[in-house]
This record gives structure tokens, sequence and C-alpha cells, in this order.
């Protein structure tokens, strides 16, 4: 039998991935479908992926499948032909990285979830692949243009900080299943107007768009291909682009630069900065906005405790974990409240 996930350590892993000549593109692409045994599914397609040497992070539930993945080059071909063989996948759109150097994976994550995205909905009438219209480039930007649309951002605080669709809309919040509700609450005086509902690759836009249709909303429209095609369709048509700044993406490159615009801040010092980075301090982790020289100034961490901690034997960090874990504290912190974020950018 064939092993069905991952028997090498990351370190080796990465430096294969470095010493790889041919070049690979990073894709992703989601369905809403119905998979009726999503374990038997998920081995199926590890054993055709592995095959092509895809690297990447698939979600696999029940409602369908979420792929963040790279392919060398000469394999596109047969990745669309493994990909389009599957009957709910076939002609799905792929989205294309904007900026690739092809070193986001180097490793093939097949992972079974409850949902491809965690929602908290219980309502079981709910049915995420009925969602609003969907929008091009250019009718993004001709409807855009009404003076009675909304544009809403639903993305989570730190996607939205770094760069946004011009008056868009953020729902401030740090996960998706509080997004929902909160969308709805601000928008409950405008069921009648015009909604279009964004994300990065679209995933999460339809299933908000489906919520609030769902919730007796009229005209809610969603972005096609979400941010990624937005900016590629826009580009090969010459239409005026109409995102302000990066596009943060959830691989090891944390953005893609979409407009020349800096809109957010360096957290520490506050200068005009939007690249995003962990804390240096596994145990801390912190994701957040450092700009060069702070990166310097700090080694890379958030603040004065990591730096000391950076510096601790492994005997002393080994300790300093098994602590925190007893005590539950949160290591991985991306949270908009968290004091390190004063200089969050506001509303254009």
């Amino acid at each position: 039998m064939s092993v069905l996930h991952n028997k090498f350590n990351n370190e080796f892993l990465k430096q294969q991935l470095l010493a790889e000549t041919e070049p690979r593109t990073t894709i992703s692409f989601y369905k809403y479908h119905t998979i009726e045994d999503p374990q038997t599914f998920r081995d199926n397609l590890y054993r055709k992926l592995n095959a092509l040497n895809v690297f990447g992070r698939i979600y696999v539930a029940s409602e369908g499948i979420n792929a963040q993945i790279s392919v060398p080059a000469s394999n596109f071909e047969a990745l669309k032909e493994c990909l389009y063989g599957i009957d709910f996948l076939n002609g799905i759109r792929l989205n294309i990285a904007i900026e690739d150097d092809g070193k986001s994976f180097w490793v093939l994550n097949i992972k079974l979830r409850e949902k491809i995205v965690a929602d908290g909905i219980v309502d079981p009438s709910f049915d995420p692949s009925k969602g609003g219209i969907h929008l091009k480039a250019k009718e993004f930007n001709e409807l855009a243009e009404n003076p009675d649309t909304i544009i809403v951002d639903m993305r989570n605080h730190y996607e939205y900080e770094v760069g946004h669709f011009e008056h868009a809309l953020e729902v401030p919040s740090d996960t998706f299943r509080e997004q929902l509700p909160m969308a709805v609450d601000m928008l409950r005086d405008a069921k009648d107007k015009p909604i279009i509902m964004y994300c990065t690759g679209g995933i999460r836009c339809e299933k908000a768009s489906a919520y609030m249709l769902h919730q007796g909303f009229k005209n809610i429209y969603q972005l096609e291909g979400g941010i990624i095609e937005y900016t590629r369709k826009a580009t090969e048509q010459g239409l005026p682009l109409k995102f302000i700044g990066k596009n943060f993406v959830f691989d090891a490159r944390l953005g893609e630069r979409i407009s020349e615009d800096v809109i957010a801040h360096c957290h520490q010092c506050g200068k005009p900065c939007d690249t995003h980075t962990n804390c240096a301090n596994n145990a801390c982790h912190l994701l957040f906005i450092q700009c060069n020289e702070c990166h310097e100034k700090m080694e890379g961490c958030c603040n004065e405790q990591c730096i000391s901690e950076l510096h601790l034997s492994d005997e002393e960090r080994s300790a300093l974990a098994a602590e925190r874990k007893a005590s539950k504290t949160k290591a991985f912190n991306k949270s908009k409240d968290h004091p390190l974020r004063p200089y969050r950018g506001q509303n254009l």
C-alpha cells in the first residue's frame, strides 16, 4: 500500500524544494459540493497529486474541497487533466498566483475537516452552493461605480489592513464565523441595496453571499475568483485596478503586491509598511507587520520578552513551552485586539 502522508521532516523537504531547478506554479481552487465519503476521496486524491509531485495544503470535507498547491510547470497540464477527471471539479477555475516564485509549499498535506471554511452555521437548511451573482472584473468595476453599492471585505482584519478595494467595508473580526452574523447586523438597513462581497480567491465570499441571501438580503453579488482572479483579468483587459495595496496570502510569501500603495504601518514604530512576518520566537509566533529597521533592531521579534526568550537554551525553551501548554496560553496570535497593533489602518 502506498504511503498517504509525508514521511520526511520539514527541513529535509525544504532543502529538497530549494534544490529544484524546474519552476513551479502556485494555484488555488475550491468547490462547494457534497462529498459522500471524504476519507476515500482524500486518499484517492493524495495518490494522484503525489504522483505529479504536487505540494500544498488541501482541506476536504463533506461540503467540498479547498486547495492551495504548487505543481512543477511541466506537470501543470497533467494536473488539470487529473482535476477535470473528477466529475464535480471538471472545468473548475484554477487561480494562479499573481507573484510566484514557486516556493510556497514543500510538502503535500491533504486533511479532513468538518467544513472547508469554518462558519459556525448549524442551520441544516443552509446551502453554501446557493451564493450571490458572480461578477467578473469589468462587471465589478461598473457596479462599484454605483453610489448605492456597498462593497464588503470578507477577509480577516490582518488581510484587510495591508490591502483592500476602494471604499470597502471592513467587518472587524478575528474569524470568519464571527464575521457572518456581524455582517448581517452591520448591513441590516441595506437589505435592498446592491452588496458586493469579496475575499482572496472566492471561497469565503461564496459562502458569505449564500448566507446573506439565506438571511433575506436581495441584491447580493460576489467577486468571481476573488482578488486573485480580479487582478489577473483586470490587468489582461487593461481595466483600472480598484484594489489598493497588497493581497495577503496564506503561504510562505504572506502577500502579493497589487498596487504600489502602502496603506498599513509598522506595528512597532508606525512607519508606512505592509510586510507581514511571524515573531522569530517560535514560542510566540505572532503574526504582525514589521519594517526592515525594526526587524534588525528587534531581531525579528515582536517585543523585548521575545528577544530574551530567543536567546534561551533549548532546555529553557522546552520548559517554557511546557509551562505555556499547561496554562493553555495561545502561542499563535492574530487577534485584532492584540496590544502590538496600535497603528492599524483606517477605512479609505
